[in-house]
């Protein structure tokens, strides 16, 4: 279900695109599983739920949207292997739910182009026919990416051509929805995008700040809580190691100056949660939670 808050007179809500079952080390990288599994329990199949969330923010210059979810342009084969359901239009549903429909949205802000942050950007005219027309799944929004993010898009190497896919763009392109910009970006009054390189080139992550108040869409600069608490964690994902290392120790200063509401994108226990003093230096104190296995919240 969608969290509703404001941020000074700012409404924000986070909606979800669902969940998929991903690879748990591919989220851990080189910390042992051991120590990881402290953290969330994998499956028999060694796979950990990973949330597909995007923030929705009623700004003075209309709605924007910040990444777009796996979609729905997906084979049944690819629903198997990542333990999703066959529910379609997931976003387009929690949308619906705090108010707003696609043609609602003004801005489409993309952190970056992998498919599970930017597949919802584009959709079948007709569900039913795998071969039908690509089309915009926000007819009315200009969909923001930079042009870094988009150039590594457009001429993947080996290790990256699995994460991109043109079908979530070049329809874009063509309706002349897609524009491409460089660094960061002023959205709108008290929103922001900053580029954190690491887990990509030019990977961005969104402030929301007024009245005193902030907060900071993580994306992939930080997609668990234990990543913030633990700056060495880094998914084997991240491109370049070391500059999200340094990213994510930027941002903690930044948001615990600013005592801002962190908001994790693929972490199914830790929805939001703020920096605290802890034992080890600043901690994540969780505020929005979930279960992350349903099962176990039965018991």
């Amino acid at each position: 279900m969608p969290s509703s808050f404001q941020i000074g007179s700012i409404p924000c809500h986070i909606v979800s695109d669902g969940q998929q079952l991903i690879d748990g080390g591919s989220f851990f990288g080189l910390v042992p599983r051991v120590l990881w599994e402290r953290v969330i329990r994998p499956d028999e199949k060694h796979r950990i739920p990973a949330q597909m969330r995007c923030l929705l923010v009623q700004s003075p210059a209309g709605l924007i949207l910040v990444d777009t979810g796996q979609g729905d342009k997906i084979t049944a084969e690819y629903r198997t292997q990542f333990g999703m359901d066959s529910s379609n239009r997931r976003l387009e549903s929690d949308l619906s739910r705090v108010g707003f429909s696609p043609e609602d949205i003004d801005i489409v802000l993309l952190t970056h182009l992998h498919a599970d942050h930017c597949g919802g950007n584009t959709r079948l005219s007709d569900p039913t026919d795998a071969e039908s027309e690509v089309v915009a799944t926000f007819p009315n929004a200009r969909y923001l990416i930079q042009r870094l993010e988009m150039a590594e898009a457009s001429f993947p190497n080996e290790r990256t051509r699995t994460h991109y896919f043109s079908e979530n763009w070049e329809p874009l392109r063509r309706s002349g929805q897609l524009e491409i910009v460089d660094g960061d970006q002023a959205l709108a009054a008290g929103v922001r995008s900053v580029t954190v390189p690491g887990h990509t080139g030019s990977m961005q992550v969104v402030w929301v700040e007024d009245g005193g108040e902030s907060l900071l869409f993580l994306g992939d600069a930080c997609s668990w809580a234990a990543h913030m608490d633990r700056l060495a964690w880094v998914p084997a994902f991240d491109l370049e190691p070391m500059r999200s290392i340094e990213g994510k120790r930027n941002l903690r200063c930044q948001a615990e100056e600013k005592n801002a509401l962190l908001v994790f994108q693929h972490d199914s226990q830790v929805v939001t949660g703020r920096l605290r003093p802890g034992p080890r230096g600043a901690t994540v104190v969780p505020e929005i939670t979930e279960v992350a296995w349903p099962e176990e919240g039965l018991r």
